[in-house]
Formats: C-alpha cells, sequence, structure tokens
C-alpha cells in the first residue's frame, strides 16, 4: 500500500524513482480505507531530507500511511525555504485538536546544550506530552529519544568522550520482542551523537524496557512497556551519504573529526560508502507501523486515549 503524502512535495519525485508507492492527496481521497495517520515533528534543519528518508521508510510497507508534518513555531528554521513550510508544514496549534495513530519525533542538532536551554524545549514538552493523550504509539529518534526518555522518565543523558560516530553492529537484547521480529543477530546502525543514555539509568525504570544496543553505542532501543513509547538512539533511516556529508562538512571547517567506522571501503574517504543497514530499517519501521500502530490502534481514531 502506498504512503499518501502532499501532491508537490518534493519528496514525491524521489520516491517514484525508487519505485515507492505513492499516493497523492488527489487519488487517496477516492479510496474508501481509513489510512494510518502519521504525524512527524522534523526537528532536523534539512528538513526536506529528512521527511525524504522517514517517507521512504513508512511508505514501504503494505499499509496506507497519511503523514503530516510539522515544526515548532519557538524555531525559526535557516535551512529551508519559508516557501516550504508555508506549503507542507503546520505548527502544533493547527494539529493540537486532532489525534493521530502514530508520531515520529526527529533527532537535532541541539545534543550538547542542556535541554533547557533548547529554544523550543517548551514547545517540545508540550507535545510530549499531548502525545500521551492524542497518539497511540510515539517513535522518537537519536536526540528526540534522549529528549523524550529526559522529559517522560527524568533519565538525563551523558556525554561521551568521542563521538560515537559511523556504522555500528547492534544486537537484540530482549529476543521477544517484536518491534525486531525478523532481524538477524547482528544488523548495522549508523550513528552519530556527542552523547548517550546510561543503561544504569535506564534499568532503574520499572516501565522501561531495553530492547536492543551495541557495544560502541550503549543502548540502542528502549520500549514503554506497553508500546506506547518508543526510543530510538541511532538513525536507521539515513541516507548512504548522509554520514559521508557530516565528515566532510566537518573537515572543510576544520573541526576534529574521525573517518566514519565501518562506513567507507578499508576506511577510505575517497570511495563511495558502503549501505549495510537499508535492510534492517525498513524492518524496523514496517514492524513498528505494523504491531505498534496498525495492530493496535483504534478503528475510531478519535478514541485514542491516555496511555494505560
Amino acid at each position: 500500500m502506498p504512503i499518501k503524502i502532499p501532491n508537490d512535495l518534493p519528496a514525491v519525485k524521489t520516491l517514484e524513482s525508487e519505485n515507492i508507492f505513492v499516493m497523492t492527496e488527489t487519488r487517496a481521497i477516492t479510496q474508501d480505507i481509513r489510512p494510518l495517520r502519521i504525524l512527524i515533528l522534523n526537528l532536523m534543519p534539512k528538513k526536506v531530507e529528512t521527511e525524504t528518508q522517514l517517507a521512504r521508510l513508512l511508505g514501504n510497507t503494505p499499509l496506507q500511511v497519511e503523514m503530516e508534518l510539522i515544526h515548532t513555531k519557538s524555531h525559526q528554521s535557516k535551512n529551508v525555504a519559508e516557501d516550504h513550510l508555508l506549503a507542507f508544514y503546520k505548527t502544533f496549534d493547527d494539529v493540537r485538536d486532532e489525534k493521530f495513530d502514530g508520531m515520529v519525533i526527529t533527532g537535532a542538532p541541539v545534543e550538547n546544550m542542556p535541554f533547557e536551554e533548547v529554544e523550543y524545549w517548551q514547545e517540545l514538552c508540550e507535545i510530549m506530552e499531548w502525545s500521551k493523550t492524542h497518539v497511540h504509539s510515539t517513535f522518537h529518534i537519536c536526540w528526540g529519544a534522549q529528549a523524550g526518555l529526559y522529559y517522560h522518565y527524568g533519565i538525563q543523558k551523558r556525554q561521551v568522550p568521542e563521538k560515537i560516530f559511523g556504522v555500528f553492529p547492534h544486537v537484540v537484547e530482549y529476543k521477544k520482542s517484536i518491534l525486531f521480529r525478523g532481524f538477524d543477530d547482528v544488523f548495522y546502525v549508523p550513528q552519530s551523537r556527542h552523547t548517550t543514555v546510561d543503561r544504569e539509568d535506564i534499568e532503574k525504570i520499572p516501565e522501561l524496557k531495553i530492547l536492543s544496543s551495541s557495544k560502541a553505542g550503549g543502548v540502542y532501543a528502549v520500549s514503554s512497556k506497553n508500546g506506547r513509547q518508543i526510543f530510538i538512539t541511532g538513525h536507521s533511516e539515513y541516507d548512504p551519504d548522509t554520514l559521508k556529508f557530516e565528515y566532510d562538512r566537518d573537515v572543510s571547517q576544520g573541526k576534529p573529526i574521525k573517518i566514519p567506522e565501518n562506513y567507507y571501503p578499508n576506511d577510505d574517504p575517497t570511495k563511495p560508502p558502503m549501505v549495510t543497514w537499508r535492510g534492517h530499517a525498513n524492518l524496523l519501521y514496517s514492524n513498528w507501523l505494523n504491531y505498534f500502530v496498525y495492530q493496535s490502534t483504534p478503528y475510531d481514531i478519535k478514541k485514542v486515549e491516555a496511555e494505560k
């Protein structure tokens, strides 16, 4: 089944060229099917890139998905055209009276700042509180996961001595986790962060379960016991060249940065990167949509209620 996105969103051409079934709004309104309503809070500066990455994964399942994009009104994005925001994005005020089957909160390049010093922190807190009663399952990514763990459970992020940067092998710790159904014993995930969350802090919270981890990056996936809150510390949605862009950018700016691990053949940045995470990325999002959203969300979306 397709993903339904706005008619003229730049992601349409990209996804169609990759043979991902995209349904425009015009065609979708003629079908008598209730799609899953997925809200994307896009906190990334390169919004077009991020919305395309997420649409690619959300659209690669048998389920019909209706994607709604919002951005924070308390922060003025400098890396996306105002026309794009006006055409395709809403603010929280526009959707606060609506309910959604699922929500994705992206990462953001603010991890070295205390949460309370982030310009839009209060707005994000309001959205995360709202999600408990208006969203069936929320999927947090990277800094979004750290922010969610801090807001909902008081778990503080920790600075790491050296940036976790590369594509690392991960394992499933909780073998009964349906989020990782069909995963290999070892799977790869891109990581790019200066902070982490400590296992000991998570294990103190009875409502949380660690699902997956890696030696290099620590805890990777955490879930509330009922699956209403999912926290993912890595970037399975990354494009093949996302880490390359980050590496080249830092090198050009004279910043201390190591070659991303397990990314370039023989660690040679003149060669095209190796993509080793795409299959598991698709499976991760497919499992979330199927088991944590579609299989348990009420048919009448107005009946989405507070976490129980």
